[in-house]
């Protein structure tokens, strides 16, 4: 086997083609599409780096960090995992000039199919982005709003009604619902909607926009096969992961042998093969 790429893992890079199109370590890392139903090694070389400092690491945290940089960084902070917690206009953000650029900003809130029909939020920079690395097979947006803040409330009320989670082990077996999104957004919209009326009250802004006429987007994977059943393979367990690549999606690569969740070893430094 030929090493393709070594360095200091992050997220694959994705690109929205028909299939998603992946690449490991960034824009000008090799194309991984082109390896399925080829073999391919990854080998941990014992070495996780913190992605904000640097610093040597024998274990990572929230996915990549320094215990240090989590305890003072924005995007560490307890309101990214849930934004309804955003504190900024408090006065109190760890990073102000990071709030500004990242949760100041315009952000939608979503239906995807991922597992099943789920409610998410993201940055208006990230679509689709971020429903590819959920693994989702149709998204569309049905709120713009004008904060992270705003965007977490909504999707605190939808999630009284809908998931907001997704089963990683039913997404890499290919299963997902039948449920048409359009229908169940307008149902929400339904069900919630008194609820929805008292929320946009309350938050007194112009920015929230019910998205009504907006398509659904799909997206497709570069799978040949999926998995009967999922085994899960991290890099500290099986130093050398290998096997024939059967697909790619969400952010986990999937081998006749087991999966494993790239994201989840951002900082870690591997070889490739192939």
């Amino acid at each position: 086997m030929n090493e393709i790429w070594s360095g200091s893992l992050r997220k694959m890079t994705v690109t929205a083609a028909s299939p998603v199109e992946y690449r490991m370590g960034g824009e000008n890392g090799p194309l991984l599409n082109q390896y399925l139903g080829k073999k391919l090694s990854l080998h941990f070389e014992g070495k996780i780096n913190c992605i904000e400092c640097a610093v040597a690491l024998k274990k990572s945290y929230q996915g990549g960090y320094c215990f240090p940089c989590t305890q003072k960084l924005a995007e560490c902070d307890l309101c990214i995992l849930k934004p309804e917690l955003c504190h900024y206009a408090k006065g109190t953000c760890r990073q102000p000039k990071w709030g500004e650029e990242h949760c100041m900003i315009p952000h939608f809130v979503y239906l995807s199919k991922t597992s099943g029909v789920k409610v998410g939020i993201t940055r208006h920079t990230q679509i689709p982005t971020r429903w590819i690395d959920q693994g989702a097979t149709e998204a569309v947006p049905i709120f713009k709003v004008s904060t992270r803040l705003q965007s977490g409330l909504f999707e605190v009320l939808l999630g009284e009604q809908i998931a907001d989670k997704t089963n990683w082990r039913k997404m890499l077996k290919g299963e997902s619902s039948e449920e048409d999104l359009l229908e169940r957004r307008d149902q929400l919209f339904e069900d919630c909607g008194e609820a929805l009326d008292q929320l946009e009250e309350e938050l007194d802004d112009n920015g929230i926009e019910f998205l009504e006429d907006e398509a659904v987007t799909e997206l497709s994977y570069p799978v040949l096969e999926y998995p009967e059943k999922v085994k899960s393979m991290t890099l500290e367990k099986m130093p050398t992961i290998e096997g024939t690549l059967m697909g790619i999606k969400g952010q986990y690569l999937i081998f006749d042998t087991g999966v494993i969740n790239i994201r989840r070893h951002t900082g870690h430094t591997i070889t490739l093969k192939a």
